[in-house]
C-alpha cells in the first residue's frame, strides 16, 4: 500500500473533546470530559460506540476509533469508524446524574453526530437505556426523531431484533462457514474465556448447533468437563451463585488452564492480551476465534500460525454487532421493523461471503486470517479513498 495511504489512514479526521457539566444529586457542579473521535469517513458516516470508563482518555478513543474504520470495511458495510467516550465511573453515578450526563454528552456532540454524520453505540458501561436518553436529547435538539442517530436503543425506542446476540451470532455464522475448510471434526469441543453477555450468547449458539462445551470462566474463575456442560443449567447457577465456579459435575481450574485446555475450538470472549507470547505454545485447540477484542498478541499470533492454529480475528469474528447496528440504522431510516429472522438471514449472508473470501485470501497468500482480513479492509478503504 503507498505510504500516503497509509498516512491519510493513521491519523482521525477529527478529534473531538467537549466539557459536560452535571448538576450532581447534592447540587454541586461536576464538570466531565468527553470525547468523539471521527477517524474515517470515506466508505459512509462514522460508526462506533461510546465508553463510560473512569480510565477512557483521547488516546484509547482514537485507537478504538481506527479500529471501527477496519471492521466495517472488513464486512463491507457502509460505515466508516469512530469512537466516543467520557472520563466517569457509572457506578459511582445516581441514575439522574447518569441520566444528565448521558444528555449532555449529546447536546454537546449535536452538531458533529446525525444520521447521515456520525452513528455511536453502547460500548463499555453504556446501556440501551443511555442510548434512549442520547437519541431524545438528539430529537428535542435537531427535531429528527427517526432515532438513526444512535443505535443499540431498546426495542420500544426504535432498536433491531437480535441486537443482544448479534456479536455471537455472527462470530458463530463465521465458525459455521469455515468449519469444514479448518478441518474441525462436525462435533467440536467448545472452550470459552468469558461467560458474560458474548460468551453467555456463545455457549447457548454453539452447543444448540450440536457442539460440546467443556470450559468455560468468569472474573472469579474457570471451569473444565469433558463431558460436556449445559449453558441454561450453568446460567441458572451463576444467577444463584454469581460465579460458573463450582457447578456441579465441573473441576475448577484456572485460567490459564482454560487457555491450554484439551479442546478444538477455544473462544476468547473476555479482555485484552489473554494469549501472549508466554501461554501460546500451550495451546490445544486447533481453532482460536476472538469474540473479545484484541484478545492475541502479535507475538502469540506468530506462535499459533507457526503451531498451523487458525486465529479467527476479531475484526472478523465479531463484527456481527456493528452489522446489526447498521441493519438498526438503515430500519429507522426507511422507518421499517424487521424481524429477528429477517435480520439473522441478512447477518448470515453478510458473515458467510466475508469469512469465505478472507479464508480464500489467506490460502492463495500463504498469510494467516488477520493479515488478510486488514488486507481485504485497507484494499476496500483505498478504493474509497481515492
Amino acid at each position: 500500500f503507498p505510504q500516503e495511504f497509509l498516512d491519510r489512514l493513521s491519523n482521525p479526521n477529527r478529534q473531538i473533546r467537549v466539557s459536560i457539566p452535571v448538576i450532581m444529586d447534592d447540587s454541586s457542579l461536576k464538570i466531565f470530559e468527553g470525547y468523539r473521535v471521527q477517524h474515517n469517513n470515506a466508505r459512509g458516516p462514522y460508526k462506533g460506540g461510546i465508553r463510560f470508563h473512569e480510565q477512557t482518555d483521547i488516546e484509547e478513543v482514537k485507537a478504538l476509533a481506527f479500529w471501527m474504520t477496519l471492521k466495517c470495511a472488513v464486512v463491507n458495510i457502509p460505515m466508516g469508524g469512530g469512537k466516543g467516550g467520557v472520563t466517569v465511573n457509572p457506578k459511582l453515578l445516581s441514575s439522574r446524574e447518569l441520566e444528565l450526563l448521558s444528555r449532555g454528552w449529546m447536546r454537546a456532540m449535536a452538531d458533529v453526530v446525525g444520521p447521515k454524520k456520525d452513528v455511536p453505540a453502547p460500548d463499555v458501561n453504556t446501556t440501551p437505556q443511555i442510548m434512549a436518553w442520547m437519541a431524545d436529547e438528539y430529537a428535542k435538539m435537531t427535531g429528527d426523531t427517526s432515532g438513526a442517530v444512535i443505535t443499540g436503543k431498546p426495542l420500544e425506542h426504535g432498536g433491531s431484533e437480535g441486537r443482544g446476540t448479534a456479536t455471537a451470532q455472527g462470530g458463530f455464522y463465521v465458525f459455521d462457514a469455515l468449519r469444514e475448510k479448518l478441518g474441525l471434526p462436525e462435533v467440536c469441543r467448545i472452550a470459552i474465556q468469558g461467560f458474560g453477555n458474548a460468551g453467555s450468547h456463545a455457549a447457548e449458539l454453539w452447543t444448540h448447533a450440536g457442539h460440546k462445551l467443556v470450559a468455560t470462566s468468569d472474573s472469579r474463575g474457570a471451569i473444565y468437563c469433558a463431558d460436556g456442560i449445559d449453558p441454561t443449567t450453568l446460567e441458572a447457577h451463576k444467577k444463584a451463585t454469581g460465579s460458573v465456579v463450582g457447578f456441579e459435575g465441573s473441576t475448577t481450574i484456572s485460567q490459564e488452564d482454560l487457555l491450554a485446555c484439551d479442546c478444538d475450538v477455544l473462544i476468547p470472549a473476555a479482555l485484552e492480551n489473554q494469549l501472549t507470547k508466554e501461554n501460546a505454545d500451550r495451546v490445544q485447540a486447533r481453532v482460536v476465534l476472538e469474540l473479545a477484542n484484541g484478545p492475541t498478541t502479535p507475538e502469540a499470533d506468530d506462535l499459533l500460525f507457526a503451531k498451523n492454529i487458525y486465529v479467527i480475528p476479531d475484526i472478523l469474528a465479531n463484527a456481527g454487532g456493528v452489522t446489526v447496528s447498521t441493519f438498526e440504522w438503515e430500519q429507522n431510516l426507511k422507518g421499517e421493523h424487521w424481524t429477528e429472522e429477517e435480520v439473522f438471514v441478512k447477518l448470515k449472508a453478510i458473515m458467510v461471503r466475508e469469512a469465505s473470501a478472507i479464508f480464500d485470501s489467506a490460502t492463495t497468500h500463504k498469510t494467516d486470517l488477520r493479515r488478510a482480513a486488514f488486507v481485504l479492509a485497507l484494499t476496500r478503504l483505498q478504493n474509497a479513498m481515492q
